[in-house]
């Protein structure tokens, strides 16, 4: 929660002063949550995309003039279709005093064994849904796929968090698996 992300109040409503503010790189928002007003605002384009490709599950602190400086997270961002700009973004205000669901990004790193003997890197899933209290909430989760050899998986029940994370995606479903790779050219030769 060490990021702070500057929200301002939008000055209105239409969409001529939303386009205006996007070209002045400020992308219009709204900030809701349980037991709390639903306010539109505004959002520098450079600081939030910073946060976007950093940790974009990560929990935020905004400050505002109505409402201080209080968590929260990005919980949706619309992009233009043809040229993937941000058009809006919500945030949601997090009660730090409750558990809450999330994804959590899995990375793959490493060269696995099965890849450098021919097979092929298959990834099925990049990220997996958890509960857990906010500030348990990791922004992500390094996984080492370099002992993986040719036939092997990782499955989310592999998956290793700290006490007072709960998973809640499938244990069983498949994350990585190292392929074999089948020569069409061999097959078509030699039909069954």
């Amino acid at each position: 929660m060490s990021k702070t992300i500057q929200l301002s109040e939008r000055a209105g409503t239409t969409k001529s002063i939303r386009n205006e503010g996007r070209k002045l790189g400020r992308i219009p928002a709204v900030l809701y949550g349980v037991g709390k007003t639903t306010v539109s605002v505004e959002v520098n384009e450079k600081e939030v995309l910073d946060v976007l490709r950093k940790h974009p599950r990560a929990i935020l602190q905004a400050s505002t003039s109505a409402e201080g400086t209080l968590p929260v997270v990005i919980q949706n961002v619309q992009r233009a279709t043809l040229t993937g700009k941000l058009m809006h973004i919500d945030f949601h205000h997090v009660n730090m005093n409750k558990s809450m669901d999330s994804k959590v990004t899995i990375h793959f790193h490493g060269e696995s064994v099965g890849v450098k003997e021919g097979g092929v890197l298959q990834v099925d899933m990049y990220e997996v849904e958890v509960r857990c209290m906010p500030d348990h909430l990791p922004p992500s989760m390094e996984v080492d796929i370099s002992g993986l050899a040719i036939g092997d998986q990782i499955l989310v029940s592999d998956l290793v968090f700290q006490d007072g994370i709960e998973v809640l995606t499938d244990p069983s479903s498949v994350m990585i698996q190292i392929k074999t790779v089948h020569d069409g050219a061999e097959a078509a030769a030699n039909p069954a």
